[in-house]
């Protein structure tokens, strides 16, 4: 799958990428308590989107990496879409 093909409410999604940037991971507070999130931007031949990297996904993950998400989901925040591995997906470097 190419990030062009991505739209809102998209699921089982599989694809590869290289992390061309990484924010700063912050501390947020969710339903389920405190926990560390970070934004980063994803890009392949078609284009670019967020991955949002949540808890231990966030050291997983760096600048210049090539990842691998398995399982994971689209859905748009703030107008834009995002990437997320979430419950059911994995995240890997290749």
């Amino acid at each position: 799958m190419k990030i062009a093909e991505l739209k809102n409410g998209t699921s089982k999604v599989n694809l590869t990428a290289k992390v061309v940037e990484k924010e700063e991971t912050r501390e947020v507070n969710t339903k389920f308590g405190k926990t560390t999130v970070a934004n980063a931007t994803l890009e392949d031949d078609s284009g670019t989107i967020v991955l949002v990297l949540w808890g231990d996904e966030t050291q997983k993950v760096s600048k210049d990496d090539t990842v691998r998400i398995e399982n994971g989901y689209v859905k748009e925040w703030n107008g834009s879409l995002q990437l997320s591995a979430g419950k059911f997906g994995k995240i890997s470097t290749v």
